[in-house]
């Protein structure tokens, strides 16, 4: 397995921040916000230091019922191919469901969901793993995700289910320990009991991150600092196995340099910590023992049916998180409805950042109107789709009396964005607006 090292999640409002940082080793960056042909310059000056740079999907939906979109590999390939990465990263998660496979409308969800830990489940994600891997130029590792809501009828523990998959597919694992102290709070799922079942050797790098609870729900929000109990959860994990790379994540509300480079400084010492004491004895009996516990299954293949029974129920969840639809039986309504509003307001905080027009034109009144918007339009696309579906929902639904000046800015917004060239670029366009330009000066 090949030693990443130290490393820090690369976003473009930290860029200045990671390329000054002492004794990072390597970076990992969103892999759908990168276009190939025109890479940040600062990610170019990271690779020609020698920094290794790691893709990470968050849109293939590998959990999903549907096998895996053969674009969004070719896209996921390129980039490693771009960056001349060693391995390439996604989630066991699926994050879009209906379509074809169910005769129903195709949902997004905008956000990484759990996969059910049943049989089933597993060899279809199995199989798209397979199909994923023989896509790609190099290695694929997948990632443990962070869930309020548990699915009914599950026939294994999560570390079973990683267990099964690394052992059936030989695929690489990223795991968060982040998401092991979400499930720990949400779930209850004890994170020694997870990391005693895990097929430790197949681990290719850590995540972890930040978080924070309300009202006994715990939030993975990548916006605040590393709680204590993931950082215990580390030293847990590196007194087992000496992990090859670990990685600070962080997505919103970003501190000044110096306050991430003291984060990542705890987690190297979190890591030293677990080292200079080993894994212990009754450790290693406890992780042979829940191998036998969980055997593998037949390599079976996963068949239409099995697909099909896999998309509906998964349907079924996320149109009653998005749409509005009734609860599918066996579900908790209440951590639905928590789920659903943080899906929300999710889309809301992307939306203005793809789009961060459409809060300045709304102002105060961009968030209430857009939770108002989700409450009956679920994605169906990208959120730049959304933006835009957004904007004509306001044009559409907006009283004759509403203020003419925000409509206009909102109609010429839309204008703008909603055709396959930018209005502005379109020559008709230019012609009127060099014209306008000429007679005002006369």
């Amino acid at each position: 397995m090949r030693r990443l090292g130290t490393g820090i999640g690369w976003r473009p409002e930290i860029a200045d921040a990671v390329e000054r940082m002492p004794g990072i080793d390597w970076v990992e960056a969103v892999s759908e916000n990168l276009c190939p042909g025109h890479l940040p310059d600062s990610l170019l000056r990271l690779r020609e230091r020698g920094v290794t740079v790691v893709p990470h999907g968050v849109s293939l939906g590998l959990g999903g019922g549907e096998r895996p979109d053969a674009g969004r590999l070719a896209a996921l390939a390129e980039r490693a191919e771009v960056l001349g990465s060693p391995l390439v990263t996604e989630h066991i998660a699926f994050v879009r469901a209906g379509g074809a496979l169910t005769a129903s409308p195709l949902l997004e969800a905008g956000h990484l969901l759990p996969v059910p830990r049943t049989r089933d489940a597993l060899d279809v994600l199995c199989e798209n793993v397979r199909i994923a891997q023989d896509a790609l130029p190099v290695p694929l590792a997948v990632e443990n995700i962070a869930a309020l809501i548990s699915w009914p009828g599950e026939e294994m523990t999560e570390g079973q289910f990683l267990y099964e998959l690394a052992d059936r597919t030989g695929v690489r694992l990223l795991i968060d320990v982040a998401n092991l102290h979400t499930n720990h709070v949400n779930r209850g799922e004890d994170p020694a009991e997870a990391l005693a079942e895990l097929p430790l050797e197949a681990i290719a790098y850590v995540h972890v991150a930040g978080g924070f609870e309300r009202d006994g729900v715990w939030h993975d929000s990548h916006a605040h600092p590393v709680a204590q109990p993931v950082l215990d959860i580390l030293t847990d994990l590196a007194s087992r196995v000496a992990p090859p790379g670990v990685l600070l994540e962080r997505d919103e509300n970003f501190p000044e340099g110096e306050e991430l480079e003291g984060e990542v400084e705890a987690i190297r010492a979190a890591v030293a910590k677990g080292r200079t004491g080993g894994m212990p004895a009754d450790r290693g009996a406890a992780a042979a023992a829940s191998r036998r516990a969980a055997p593998a299954s037949p390599d079976a293949r996963a068949d239409d049916a099995v697909r099909q029974r896999l998309g509906l129920a998964q349907a079924a969840l996320l149109s009653a998180l998005v749409a509005g639809t009734p609860v599918p039986e066996g579900f908790d309504r209440a951590r639905l409805g928590v789920q659903a509003r943080a899906l929300a307001g999710k889309r809301a905080d992307v939306v203005a950042k793809v789009a961060p027009e459409l809060p300045v034109i709304l102002g105060t009144r961009y968030r209430p109107a857009f939770l108002a918007y989700a409450q009956g339009c679920p994605m169906t696309g990208g959120y730049r789709r959304d933006a835009l579906d957004f904007v004509a929902h306001v044009l559409r639904s907006a009283p004759s009396g509403a203020d003419s000046g925000v409509r206009g800015e909102l109609r010429e917004w839309w204008l703008e964005r909603s055709g396959p060239v930018p209005r502005s670029t379109r020559p008709g366009v230019r012609l009127a607006r060099a014209t306008r330009r000429v007679l005002l000066r006369r």
